[in-house]
């Protein structure tokens, strides 16, 4: 892989952790623990040559449905401590 693919791959999984993060109010710590689980930055890292050419919201509906197994779930039934998601 050149540098500058693996650059562009980078840019998107800043960019899409970053909407992610902001779409669910999740902190830092909270979306690490959710890619620890779950394998986010390397789902994005992975699909690059489909997600860069996708829209934003389609890029999240997909996240969604990666970490949630739906892009409808209840955000507000997310416990972030005990037997959450993230542990």
């Amino acid at each position: 892989m050149g540098r500058d693919l693996t650059e562009r791959i980078v840019y998107l999984q800043a960019r899409y952790s970053r909407l992610f993060m902001e779409r669910h109010n999740l902190t830092t710590t909270n979306f690490l623990k959710l890619d620890a689980k779950n394998g986010i930055l390397a789902y994005l890292h992975d699909g690059y040559e489909s997600f860069h050419l996708t829209g934003d919201e389609g890029v999240l509906e997909e996240l969604d449905l990666h970490v949630f197994g739906s892009s409808s779930i209840e955000f507000s039934s997310i416990e972030f401590s005990g037997s959450s998601i993230f542990t």
